[in-house]
């Protein structure tokens, strides 16, 4: 990412979140080299933005922002509707 979004960015998007908070976060070999849990994430908005904050290669992407409402755009089948008010 060239240009990672900062803690209110982060937070701007977690309040408008139609996903699961802790679906931002990848659980990929990153997330288990830093030995961290999973369930630690679930519900938390908080523990979320302030994971990414640290670990900017752990947001899920791609993140697509349409006024106030955000959503991770994975299908990519998803995005259209979304931007769409569908």
């Amino acid at each position: 990412m060239k240009e990672p979004p900062d803690e209110a960015m982060l937070k701007k998007i977690v309040a408008g979140l139609e996903d699961p908070v802790e679906d931002l976060v990848r659980k990929d070999s990153k997330f288990k080299k830093l030995e961290l849990n999973p369930d630690d994430y679930v519900d938390n908005p908080d523990a979320v933005v302030a994971l990414l904050v640290r670990h900017k290669a752990l947001l899920q992407r791609p993140v697509v922002v349409h006024g106030k409402k955000a959503m991770i755009g994975r299908p990519k089948d998803r995005i259209g509707p979304f931007i769409q008010g569908k």
